[in-house]
């Protein structure tokens, strides 16, 4: 390497970051535009502004906006009837005593939430559940105590458990709030499982961390909870494990330490790799990822954790939360309450009441969390590693897993969701190999906390997730695609249609990132700095701040975080406010709504306002992030290329495919044993041989096809799901590569004459079975059927074989 290169590397780093700028700043002075338009009311017909040109609409973004005269036409033109207004004595009156009244009704709204966060801090926080509930295990007993337990809950009035269904383990986030939000409402993942008759269990944590948990310790009582939902329900299939956000690792935790007594996981949201980002070509791309390196690593959850006297305050994730949507932290969402202040109260306070319950870790929970996972993205990678010392190897997941993401969401966007399968499996073939399932379904638009709160995800989404699980446990190995498409019923109630798409594994990991996963080279950078930064921290001031630190001093930075402080300080704790609760009702007992008569010309005039002042939040929140990921890439760009000169490659992957996927060693493994096995392994191989490719894979033949193996189940190989999902992956792979030779050698698999009688009965009673002629074989799958008729005459099987040397 010459002199030059770092520079010329710097050159190109600069370059790209200084576009993707330009263009972040682009779309949001376009959206911001677009945003007044609308708001104000200045497009025309055709989408141009009043008294504007043909040309205008084909001028750059803001270009409408380039003369004072320019500027001030859109504001004043909408207004212009709302001044008309205030010339009218009666509207401006019935306006004025409106907004006047829905003031008190907004600011009692406020005083309530901040008596309902006394209350419930004063009561020591309780999970937010809809449903009745029982105490199942409580951790805080365990001989590593936790603050943990499992809870059953009760089936509400009306609904039927079937305790031999699948049970379902619902494990929700600790990030900051409290549990429950799974089953925040009727319409809720617990709720739809519920309505299914499955038995339903909740994973609930309490404010106050134990003295010394760990977060191992935590896994270790979770693995505990499965074992005792698996020995209450000894007659059923094994429970799922469904994890909300970071719920979801610790669920793929849970599967990999203890595959055997764990059913399907499902994750929602949930950040696997927490370097991966960058989904669409306009918005700020996922600036949550960016916070590790802005802030210099895991030092500052440190500090925070020994501030606290060993404890990390969720608030401060809360409030890291907040700072993402600065629009609706700070005024889209209490301007809702205020312009529906008659209706939107009950529901505001509902949300608040899981919002502003703010929960507490221990700083070798938080520090375990940053290094590993937020800044380290070292659980994919089989580097952490749990109680017993043993590495969790993602790959050692027998069951299918459900990864469900919105486009919408960028706390946790899709590539945090989905990467991670690129990372450990590499290839479509080694998913097959490992005989895995993973299915993937996406959200167009819900953000982060509408995939576990949204009443309408909750019956669209997670319904037909609880309908399909039973189904994909039959599923053949290999990635997948879940699309669901809604219809209205005969009754006008929407009904669902569910297919499932199989897909390659490099093709899915091409479409989610745009860059090549470059973008996550400089984060190898952040990793290196913060473990400086951290122990610089421990060296050089950890001992002061834990010598200063103490049970009050944290108590007060708890209570004086703004998050609590502005609930506490507006409830009935402060004298100054005791008018508010008789006003309110005063209020509402002579409520005068300004638009009751029709449209209210101030009061619309109000609600574009407002609209402007939402947009101009959402501008400055673009130009932040746009800023905040210029900073990074050509902060620690420039430090990975510095120290990286040799991988730095700005338009190429982060690691070249295979030249030829048959020189990977499972498939050589695979293609080696083509002549090796047994009836299974000819079952598995003629499955493959009469699979169809390329189409869509309804819900309703797969429910034939479990008809079809129940009644058929004296002929097909009495193996468990993970096992069967092997064997069918490695003939896949040789049916794949060569599919001559498997079929050539399929006799050599069926040279016992009873085993081949049995493999032909089989195929002969599916032939004629009316429900396999209604999936209307193809040419092909017909013409397949009699080459391997062909192939296997009973007259040169041998007539016997040891009974010891058959695969069942």
């Amino acid at each position: 390497m010459n002199a030059g290169t770092p520079f010329a590397h710097s050159q190109q780093i600069g370059a790209k970051v200084a576009r993707i700028f330009q263009k972040r700043a682009q779309v949001a002075q376009h959206n911001f535009t677009e945003r007044l338009h609308d708001a104000l009311d200045t497009k025309t017909g055709d989408g141009a502004a009043p008294g504007a040109s043909s040309d205008a609409t084909a001028a750059p973004p803001g270009a409408a906006f380039t003369t004072p005269a320019a500027w001030a036409a859109p504001f004043t033109a909408p207004f212009s009837g709302a001044l008309n207004a205030a010339f009218d004595p009666f509207s401006a009156y019935r306006y004025a005593i409106d907004f006047a009244q829905r003031s008190v009704l907004f600011w009692d709204t406020l005083r309530q939430r901040g008596n309902q966060f006394v209350d419930q801090t004063a009561q020591g926080l309780k999970p937010v559940l809809h449903f009745d509930y029982e105490t199942v295990l409580d951790g805080r007993t365990f001989e590593r105590p936790v603050n943990y337990a499992l809870l059953r809950i009760r089936a509400p009035e009306g609904v039927t458990i079937d305790a031999r269904k699948r049970p379902y383990v619902i494990i929700d986030p600790r990030a900051g709030h409290g549990p429950g939000i799974g089953g925040f409402k009727d319409d809720s993942q617990v709720g739809v499982a519920l309505r299914a008759g499955s038995p339903v269990y909740f994973v609930v944590f309490f404010r106050d961390p134990e003295p010394g948990q760990t977060m191992l310790d935590v896994c270790a009582a979770e693995q505990r909870f499965v074992k005792t939902v698996r020995e209450l329900h000894p007659d059923s299939p094994k429970p799922a494990i469904v994890g909300n956000c970071q719920g979801g690792w610790a669920a793929m935790m849970i599967a990999t330490s203890d595959p055997d007594d764990t059913g399907p996981v499902v994750i929602n949201g949930a950040p696997m790799s927490y370097w991966s980002g960058a989904w669409s070509e306009g918005e700020g791309d996922n600036p949550m990822r960016y916070a590790g390196g802005m802030l210099g690593g895991t030092w500052l959850a440190s500090l925070t954790a020994d501030l606290g006297n060993g404890k990390f305050d969720g608030a401060h994730l809360v409030q890291n939360f907040e700072n993402l949507n600065p629009a609706n932290s700070l005024w889209d969402k209490y301007y809702h309450v205020f312009d529906h202040a008659d209706t939107e109260p009950p529901r505001f306070l509902d949300f608040e009441r899981w919002w502003g319950g703010y929960y507490l870790m221990n700083r070798d929970e938080i520090e375990w969390i940053t290094r590993n996972l937020f800044v380290g993205n070292k659980l994919w990678a089989g580097e952490v590693r749990g109680t017993g010392g043993a590495a969790f190897d993602l790959r050692d997941i027998k069951s299918p897993i459900v990864l469900f993401a919105s486009l919408g969401d960028n706390i946790t966007p899709p590539q945090q969701a989905f990467n991670w399968v690129a990372d450990i499996y590499g290839s479509t073939d080694e998913i097959k190999a490992r005989g895995q399932v993973i299915i993937g379904l996406t959200h167009q638009s819900i953000g982060h906390l509408g995939i576990f709160v949204s009443g309408k995800v909750a019956k669209k989404e997670h319904s037909q997730i609880v309908s399909v699980l039973e189904a994909i446990e039959a599923f053949p190995p290999g990635l997948y695609g879940m699309e669901i498409a809604e219809r209205k019923g005969a009754d006008g109630k929407p009904e669902y249609d569910v297919n499932f798409h199989e897909h390659r594994l490099e093709d899915i990991a091409a479409k989610f990132n745009r860059f090549k996963r470059v973008d996550e080279l400089p984060f190898n950078a952040v990793e290196q700095v913060s473990e400086f930064n951290q122990r610089a921290y421990e060296l050089f001031t950890q001992p002061f701040v834990q010598a200063l630190s103490n049970e009050t001093s944290a108590g007060l930075l708890r209570q004086f975080h703004p998050l609590r402080a502005q609930r506490w300080m507006f409830s009935d704790l402060n004298p100054w406010l005791a008018w508010l609760g008789p006003a309110a009702n005063a209020v509402k007992a002579n409520r005068i709504r300004s638009d009751a008569d029709g449209p209210n010309p101030l009061r619309q005039a109000e609600r574009r306002g407002a609209e402007v002042v939402s947009a101009s939040l959402d501008f400055y929140r673009a130009m932040r992030d746009a800023a905040t990921e210029s900073l990074f890439f050509g902060l620690y760009g420039n430090m990975f290329a510095a120290r990286s000169p040799d991988k730095v490659e700005l338009d190429g992957p982060l690691a070249a495919p295979v030249a030829d996927p048959k020189d990977l060693p499972f498939v050589k493994e695979a293609l080696a044993s083509i002549a090796q096995g047994g009836y299974t392994e000819a079952i598995a191989r003629a499955a493959c041989l009469l699979a169809r490719h390329g189409e869509p894979l309804p819900l309703t033949r797969l429910a034939i096809r479990r008809e079809l193996a129940d009644e058929y189940a004296e002929y097909l190989p009495a193996l468990e799901h993970d096992a069967w999902r092997r064997i069918r992956g490695e003939q896949e792979i040789i049916v794949r590569y060569e599919p001559e030779r498997a079929l050539a050698s399929l006799p050599t698999l069926l040279e016992d004459a009873g085993e081949r009688k049995r493999f032909l009965t089989l195929v002969d009673k599916l032939a004629q079975d009316e429900r396999v002629q209604g999936m209307a074989l193809t040419a092909a799958q017909l013409e397949m059927v009699g080459r391997i008729r062909a192939l296997l005459p009973l007259k040169a099987a041998r007539s016997a074989r040891p009974a010891s040397s058959a695969v069942h």
